[in-house]
């Protein structure tokens, strides 16, 4: 009865060491979840990006619009029949460029 004690005794230790050390162990599975919940939320950012560019491409595809919108703030670019007129930004403030029509 004592040998059987001991022997269980000894695979209850195991099984400690392996739930508190080992591949298994507590703090590598919290380690694991830590790992995911980045991962989720660097896909989560990715995935909104995604749909950002997805309908940024619909509408270059589809209207010329966007198109338009483009060449005029990222590229400066204006109609014939309009003006540029350049306007001083406001303290720290960011401005587009004004284009108006004759």
């Amino acid at each position: 009865m004592k040998v059987l004690a001991l022997v269980l005794a000894i695979f209850l230790i195991a099984i400690q060491a392996q739930l508190w050390v080992g591949r298994g162990s507590i703090p590598y599975v919290a380690h694991l979840r830590e790992e995911v919940a980045a991962a989720r939320a660097d896909n989560d950012k990715a995935r909104a990006r995604n749909d950002q560019l997805q309908a940024e491409l619909r509408d270059l595809r589809e209207g010329l619009e966007m198109v338009e919108e483009k060449a005029r703030f990222e590229l400066g670019m204006i109609k014939a029949d309009e003006v540029f007129v350049p306007l001083s930004p406001a303290r720290g403030a960011s401005v587009a460029p004004a284009v108006s029509t004759r």
